[in-house]
């Protein structure tokens, strides 16, 4: 599996041809738009965790151009359909699904959701995805929750993909204490630098991670890391 980092908590998963693209904020994020086409990225499936405008903000300009499935909770997808996307897989925390190429199940995240009209977002979630390629866990925004200890009951993870940028979200030292909750030796930070409440010592982060055995990996915006 390759992961491909588009900034903020924007990320796609090559699953076997597949093209998994999680919470699209491009546009928006100064820190991304100029390195990256919103245009030119592809999907055959589009993850939404949750309904803040800077993990949705251009689900409806990727979905809407390359048809891609859009999978979130129910009135996300309930909204995506008034917003003229109808290729859409509503689900809930705790559901799961076979998508064919990959399964993925819903999980709880500790956070809020709103949509960007102000409407309601329903529950924030995290998911797990699994596949004969291998598994991967992507928490979502969230606080450290013990029900994070429940992930390993699921699926044994090739890779983590955690927030770490602190304010709205677990910060470096609660995201290692997750990772070790889901025996996970593999993440990839998300969530950090975009905004001024968000920015992190990226080497004293690694430090953090290395001194507990566990790796985090930080790439650059358009860089890839294979699991």
């Amino acid at each position: 599996m390759t992961l491909t980092y588009y900034g903020h908590s924007c990320f796609s998963v090559n699953i076997g041809g597949n093209i998994l693209l999680f919470d699209p904020f491009i546009t928006y994020n100064e820190l991304a738009n100029t390195l990256v086409d919103v245009d030119a990225l592809a999907a055959d499936y589009i993850l939404i965790s949750h309904g803040h405008a800077d993990h949705i903000a251009d689900c409806v300009r990727i979905a809407s151009r390359t048809g891609a499935k859009v999978i979130a909770n129910w009135e996300i997808h309930e909204w995506l359909n008034k917003q003229g996307v109808t290729n859409t897989h509503p689900m809930n925390t705790g559901g799961k699904w076979n998508f064919g190429p990959f399964t993925v199940k819903c999980v709880v995240a500790q956070h809020s959701s709103g949509l960007p009209d102000g409407s309601y977002g329903g529950n924030p979630m995290g998911f797990i995805v699994t596949s004969e390629a291998g598994n991967f866990y992507y928490s979502g925004d969230t606080a450290l929750t013990l029900d994070m200890q429940l992930v390993p009951k699921w699926a044994k993870l090739n890779f983590a993909v955690l927030p770490i940028g602190d304010n709205f979200t677990m910060d470096v030292a609660d995201a290692l204490t997750c990772a070790q909750l889901i025996n996970c030796q593999n993440v990839v930070g998300v969530h950090y630098d975009t905004f001024g409440f968000i920015k992190i010592d990226h080497e004293h982060a690694k430090k953090t991670f290395a001194a507990a055995g566990i790796n985090l990996a930080l790439p650059a915006i358009t860089g890839s890391v294979s699991f």
